[in-house]
């Protein structure tokens, strides 16, 4: 999943160096926290949270098909 979230997030931003994802495991389900330099915050979130929210449905599917729950946050 970590892998999917850097592969998607550095196809977007132009500093790819810069993109970080921590995984935090709970009891229910995992948290993972995608961070960016600021000037690529607008492209990983895209108008109107588009680009967010396809990234976070395409990981749901992702986890679904391992029986997992996983949840998506742009810090």
């Amino acid at each position: 999943m970590k892998e999917l979230i850097e592969y998607m997030a550095k196809a977007l931003v132009d500093d790819a160096d810069s993109v970080r994802v921590e995984e935090i495991e709970g009891t229910n389900s995992t948290i993972y926290e995608l961070r960016v330099s600021p000037d690529d915050m607008g492209r990983v979130i895209g108008k109107q949270g588009r680009v967010a929210n396809a990234m976070r449905t395409l990981l749901r599917a992702a986890a679904a098909r391992q029986g997992r729950r996983v949840t998506l946050e742009i810090v």
